[in-house]
């Protein structure tokens, strides 16, 4: 497998040395999977607007005092083809390619489409990792037993998460069904951290910590942002987490668990405006480097 070269891989990366596959320690996988938005379609766009907006993030991180690429080196594949495979044959597809990066060593990042993709991706990590924990940053609890009769709609993919016994916890929510919220009372595997309780609790980020285990997948669905952040996304809920509080509790995240793996998915963009992208390309390499120096967090 190669990495894609600059004009097409994540960050724009010149020196071959710092995006070959097989030096690299990171790997950045698109995923343009969409068959079941219910809003705004596109999404099927996000992973490649992404990287090419990465093209405009500077190497060194003010935050962290650091060039994280020149000593983590980061590859990019090529895009996941989906042919006609759709619902569980495309889930199926996914975690294949996911395994396949994982068995080489890679840390993988997943830029999907639609959220639907995060099952194939847990499902591969969960082969290679025990006792996971699924972080999920969302609008939406994404917990409906199904959703126009499918039960692989983005609508979905923390029911079937959740089916495979993996602990979940939920950062953000603020749109939901009853059938949902029954479900988180029900089960014991839950931890929602609703959006309008976080505004008035200050020790959330504590409380939601002590619910991870040691092994943590996060799973960043962009409408988790208010849309005053990213405001290119299908489905769109004002009220949602704001830049600087996402960013403090996931690099209190990478302090103390394990992160084995994450995504970043349901950017739907917008023709004219890239603030969207942009802040998603700068999200990812600002987690890739709290995981890569989490002994300075």
């Amino acid at each position: 497998m190669k990495g894609l070269p600059t004009d097409e891989n994540f960050l724009g990366i010149e020196d071959e040395n710092l995006y070959a596959y097989d030096k690299a320690k990171y790997v950045i996988q698109q995923v343009p999977y969409e068959h079941t938005s219910s809003y705004l379609q596109g999404s099927a766009k996000g992973p490649a607007a992404i990287v090419e907006a990465s093209h405009f993030v500077e190497f060194y991180d003010e935050e962290l005092d650091i060039e994280t690429v020149n000593t983590n080196p980061i590859a990019t594949v090529e895009a996941i083809d989906f042919g006609d495979k759709i619902d569980a044959d495309a889930v199926d597809l996914i975690e294949q390619h996911t395994t396949a990066l994982l068995n080489d060593n890679k840390f993988v990042v997943s830029l999907g489409a639609e959220h639907t993709v995060t099952l194939g991706f847990v499902k591969a990590f969960a082969k290679k990792y025990e006792n996971i924990t699924v972080l999920q940053f969302d609008a939406h609890s994404d917990l409906r037993e199904s959703y126009h009769d499918n039960i692989y709609s983005h609508a979905s993919v923390m029911a079937r998460i959740h089916e495979l016994g993996i602990n979940l916890t939920q950062i953000g929510i603020r749109a939901q069904c009853k059938q949902e919220s029954d479900l988180i009372k029900a089960s014991s595997n839950i931890h929602t951290f609703y959006a309008h309780k976080i505004r008035t609790n200050p020790d959330w980020m504590k409380e939601a910590l002590a619910t991870l285990t040691d092994n943590v997948y996060i799973t960043i669905d962009a409408d988790g942002f208010d849309p005053s952040i990213v405001p290119s996304v299908g489905t769109a809920e004002p009220g949602g987490m704001y830049w600087e509080e996402t960013l403090a509790f996931l690099r209190m995240v990478c302090k103390h668990k394990n992160v084995i793996g994450f995504d970043v998915v349901e950017i739907a963009p917008t023709e004219g405006q890239i603030l969207s992208e942009y802040a998603m390309a700068k999200l990812v390499y600002r987690l890739i480097g709290y995981i890569s120096f989490k002994d300075k967090l």
